[in-house]
């Protein structure tokens, strides 16, 4: 519906050492991480040994009620998803956690990322007379594990043997009859944590605060590469294919975790505001308000602020209650739908000179209308401040960045152009040289800023490779 990037995905598991309300947990997990999918979620719970599992299209709070939770029942692990499509659009059968039932058993698989070799994969297991049910990678994942454990003596050796054949981005949680397993691709380029309750129960998460929702306590992350496997036993840790120099998605401090999250040791708070203060140190403007777009614009506006001494004032007010299944406009209704998404407050723009605070640029046209909305609420000036670099690449790691001839730094590569296109009095953006202070670290992936990846991509393909139908 608007010019904007979509969130990935979340995944969420917990292993209990008694029979509980597992589903419950997962429930409130992924509702925290609700900001990484809107499109569909799932839950998946075992109880000695017998899988049961709900999964639909929708919010976590529209798929599962009181009673869809009852029906899971109760057991002692449980993993959950929720979901944006980057590979794969509208189909049933890619909402996850995908469940397998293979001769050895059963499994649950969640996965967050995108892989590069996923059609290799499913032409090579299609060749064997494999059948496919859905079009996402996450298949192609789950399938190379089963592969592997109808050969090997546990599921964790068939994950550490299946590692070298999948290529790309994959933080993934995976359910047995009796263990609860995450592991990482070995470059880390999504996030994955772990945490315990106080009742000694385990969960592993995307992100940190879905950790505090269900009041677990932070461990530590998974490591890039790493295979940890919770069961009766404890924690263990496979480090074979760790080693690797790890590459974050440094897009994950800018605009897709929860600013209350904590990555890799790294406030995703503390990344936006340094990024607003990075942004007033290498584009200084005289103005009299500065304001952040909602969300993820807020922080970066607050830290523009703090360093150029401009106060800071509450420009917009988002409303929260659009979902998924707001009505999609008709091209005459766009500008109508914007201000229905986000209001401005008259009050504190009228007759000023205002920076704009946006966490990115895409195709530019839903940053044409914000701006618009400010000129019409009596801005004097606009000056709009991107805390990222421009994109000027797609990205192959589970990012939903458009391609590039739709890209507004592509098509016009001239700030000033892009500028006069926006409205705006001026732009500017976060140099991409900059990207390291966020995190202090050099060690995270900008591909989609620089065309630099951390992975060979040839032969990657486009991101719906196995849809007629692009779903954006």
């Amino acid at each position: 519906m608007f010019d904007e990037l979509h969130e990935e995905c979340g995944v969420f598991g917990i292993y209990e050492k008694k029979t509980a309300d597992v589903a419950s947990s997962v429930y409130f997990g992924l509702y925290a991480l609700q900001h990484r999918g809107q499109e569909s979620c799932g839950i998946a719970v075992c109880d000695d040994g017998v899988f049961s599992h709900k999964k639909a299209d929708g919010l976590v709070s529209e798929v599962f009620s009181r009673e869809e939770l009852d029906r899971l029942g109760k057991g002692n692990i449980a993993v959950g998803h929720v979901r944006y499509s980057t590979t794969g659009g509208k189909n049933h059968n890619n909402i996850q956690p995908l469940v397998i039932r293979h001769v050895k058993g059963n499994l649950a698989l969640a996965h967050n990322g995108n892989l590069i070799n996923a059609e290799e994969i499913r032409r090579d297991f299609e060749l064997s007379g494999a059948i496919f049910h859905g079009t996402s990678d996450t298949e192609s994942i789950a399938y190379s594990i089963v592969r592997e454990r109808l050969s090997c003596g546990s599921t964790e050796e068939a994950v550490e043997r299946a590692i070298p054949h999948i290529r790309g981005a994959y933080s993934c949680i995976l359910m047995t009859a009796t263990k609860l397993i995450a592991f990482r691709d070995p470059d880390g380029f999504r996030p994955l944590c772990i945490g315990e309750t106080s009742d000694s129960a385990y969960v592993v998460a995307s992100e940190s605060c879905a950790l505090d929702s269900v009041g677990a306590k932070f461990v530590r992350d998974v490591k890039a590469g790493e295979i940890v496997v919770i069961s009766e036993n404890g924690i263990q840790s496979i480090t074979t294919h760790c080693g690797k120099k790890q590459n974050i998605c440094i897009f994950e401090y800018i605009y897709f975790a929860r600013p209350d999250s904590v990555i890799e040791r790294k406030s995703v708070h503390r990344a936006r505001v340094t990024a607003g203060k990075i942004l007033a140190e290498t584009s200084p403007v005289d103005a009299d308000i500065v304001i952040g777009v909602p969300d993820s614009g807020l922080d970066a506006g607050m830290g523009y602020a703090q360093a150029s001494g401009i106060p800071y004032g509450t420009g917009f007010i988002k409303n929260k209650y659009i979902g998924r299944s707001f009505i999609q406009p008709s091209q005459n209704q766009r500008e109508s739908a914007v201000r229905i998404k986000l209001n401005v407050i008259r009050e504190t723009v009228q007759g000023k000179r205002v920076v704009m605070i946006d966490d990115s640029i895409v195709r530019g046209t839903t940053c044409a209308r914000i701006v618009n909305l400010l000129r019409e609420a009596g801005a004097k000036e606009v000056h709009v401040r991107i805390s990222s670099p421009p994109f000027l690449h797609t990205c192959h790691f589970g990012t939903d960045i458009d391609s590039e001839e739709n890209l507004i730094a592509c098509k016009y590569r001239n700030i000033n152009e892009i500028a006069n296109f926006i409205g705006a009095d001026s732009l500017a953006y976060l140099p991409v040289e900059k990207l390291g202070r966020l995190i202090d670290s050099k060690n995270f992936c900008k591909g989609c800023f620089t065309g630099n990846y951390p992975l060979d991509i040839s032969g990657a393909g486009s991101k719906n490779k196995f849809d007629e139908k692009i779903h954006k």
